[in-house]
Formats: C-alpha cells, structure tokens, sequence
C-alpha cells in the first residue's frame, strides 16, 4: 500500500527514481533543467507516492511578512550575542523584523519549527536545529534559507556561511606542542553532531599526528560548548584521579574554557604552570579571564551579517548557493605560557 503523501519526504523520491536529492530539488523548483527521462521518471515516482512538494508552503510563501526567522538550538551564552548582533544589523537596514526561536530536531513525529514558511519570508538557520530531511523538503518547496556554522547535506544548493576551524586549530594544537613543549593534550569535545566541534576535532587530531603524537581516546571529554558541561567533566575526571596524565587543554570553545579553569583550579593546579589551556572564539570576556585566554578569533558577528545579507539576496532572486568560508586567527595570552598578551 502507498504511504500517505504527508509521510513522503524528498528521500523517498529520490531512492525510488534512482537519482539524487539534489536532482529532485532542481526538477521540483525548476532552476535547472534536467533531462527529459529523469523529468519523466520523477513525474511517475510522484505520482506513484502521491508526493506533494509543500504546496502549502510555496503559497504562503508568497505572502510577504516582512520578517526573516533565525533558529537556534539554544540560546544561553555569550557566543550568540555576537551573532545576533551581526543579524540584527542586517535586518535593522533592510527594515524587516527578526523572529528568533529555538528548536531541538528530534525527529519523526515532532512539532514543525516555531519559525518558517508560514510566518516568515525567509530562515537563517544554526548549525544542527533542523534535520537534513527538514532542510531538503524546505528546499524542495523553494523556500528562501542559509545555513550557519554548518554545510548543507546532500550537495543541495542551499548557501551557508561558517568558518574555518581545522587548520587554525591544527596550528593552535601545535603552538602547545613546539612551543610550550606539551604532549599529554586533552581535547573537550562540542555537541555530537556540530560541525564545527567535528572540525576542530580533527585539527587536534592531526597536530597531534604531525607530532608524533598518538591519539588517546581517554584524553577526549564531552564539554558540550558548556561551561556547565565541561566543569563537571573536568572535576569528574580530576576527582577520579585523572585516569590519563595531562599537561595541557584545549577546551572545543571559550565558554568551555571557564567551566576548566574553575575544576583545574578547585583541584590545585595551576594554569598555565601545570596545565596550559587553550579556546576557541575569542568571546569578550577571554583577555579578562585569569589567566587571560589563549583562543582563536572568529568573526561570529560577521558570520551573522554575511548570512543576513545572503539571505536577502536570495529574497531578491539573486544566486547565492556557494558556501562562505571565513578566516581564523589565533591570539595568544598568558593561558598556553607565553608572555605577551594580545
């Protein structure tokens, strides 16, 4: 029996007709032309599914609400202060109104997102707050979005904007190991499926093979991007006896950094005499941190405004599909050992 077309997703179609989501996506939204077989292969997969591609969403769609959706996963610490400043500077301009909302993908049978076609004309949308099956069926019914801190899945052609984590954090990683002489490195990983806690992830790991350095699972906690969150790793690890010796922290984020500088100093070690400690992001309060943070400088506010223009490019039907890379740098304070203070 055919499944009820509100069950049907874009995945669907694009397994049946043997082509991918992509394809289907340009067939749905005619942007590009696909060739007279796949067109009609996809027109007898539809119909055999009785798939419908949002058709409710392309007509409200049409209905300018002058407002423009940001969806987060959360929504409680420093970082996304930056961020919204950066949107909001946008929307400000552009004279349109900003609806921020937040929302956990769980899955099949959750409630649609708070934010979308049906209040407003277009999405900004974070990192992981909505599954890759949402993002294609959004997609698929030509509604206006880009991507924050994440790539979009499937080669679909929606724009985003991020920044460069990997080498920058590969370059951090290996400033403790030259420099500061340190080879017993933790690493506190972001939230599981985050791109950027992925991606820096993977320069830790490759300055440590660069060095020689064999990767030691037991040296990576979950920090969650949460002061919270990596203070209790840190003091259950301290508190356990620090199963694996340490000389030296890179806490995934800055907002991680001071729930470990909290544990290491509650448990008697000194930064950076006994541990250097190292972040990611360059929040405000970094050089006010004791000691001062040594931390890669990312333009968050800039992210925020470069998506909120691409975003109203896409309102006024310009090509924005190609993903925005931007540049880190790191800053060096007293946190790693080194002296000077930037």
């Amino acid at each position: 029996m055919t499944r009820r077309s509100s069950s049907i997703t874009i995945y669907d179609v694009a397994r049946q007709a043997g082509v991918s989501v992509a394809t289907v996506s340009r067939y749905i939204n005619k942007n590009t032309p696909v060739s007279p077989e796949i067109a009609k292969r996809l027109d007898e997969v539809m119909t055999d599914l009785r798939y419908v591609p949002h058709a409710v969403a392309r007509h409200l769609a049409t209905r300018k609400t002058r407002a423009v959706g940001l969806l987060l996963n959360k929504l409680h610490n420093d970082f996304f202060v930056s961020l919204l400043n950066g949107v909001e500077a946008i929307i400000h301009q552009k004279g349109y109104n900003l609806i921020v909302a937040t929302y956990h993908a769980k899955g099949p049978g959750q409630m649609n997102p708070p934010v979308g076609p049906h209040n407003t004309d277009g999405l900004l949308v974070f990192s992981d707050s909505l599954l890759d099956e949402d993002l294609a069926n959004l997609n698929a019914s030509g509604f206006p979005m880009v991507l924050i801190y994440r790539t979009p899945p499937c080669s679909l052609a929606i724009p985003s904007v991020t920044v460069e984590n990997v080498e920058t954090a590969h370059k951090l990683v290996d400033h403790l190991i030259r420099v500061h002489g340190r080879r017993r490195i933790m690493f506190l990983r972001g939230p599981a499926h985050q791109e950027d806690s992925i991606q820096r992830e993977m320069g830790y790991k490759s300055a440590l093979q660069a060095n020689g350095i064999p990767f030691d699972e037991h040296l990576v906690l979950d920090g969650d991007f949460e002061r919270a969150v990596a203070y209790q790793a840190m003091d259950h690890y301290l508190g356990n006896g620090g199963q694996v010796a340490f000389d030296a922290i890179f806490t995934g984020d800055d907002d991680a950094a001071i729930g470990v500088l909290r544990a290491l100093h509650e448990h008697g070690l000194k930064v950076p005499e006994d541990v250097s400690v190292i972040g990611f992001d360059d929040q405000g309060f970094a050089p006010f941190l004791s000691p001062p943070l040594t931390t890669v400088r990312a333009p968050t506010e800039r992210v925020g405004q470069i998506a909120t223009e691409r975003l109203f490019g896409l309102l006024e039907n310009h090509q924005m599909n190609e993903a925005f890379i931007l540049q880190t740098e790191i800053v060096f304070r007293r946190s790693c050992g080194c002296e000077s203070i930037s």
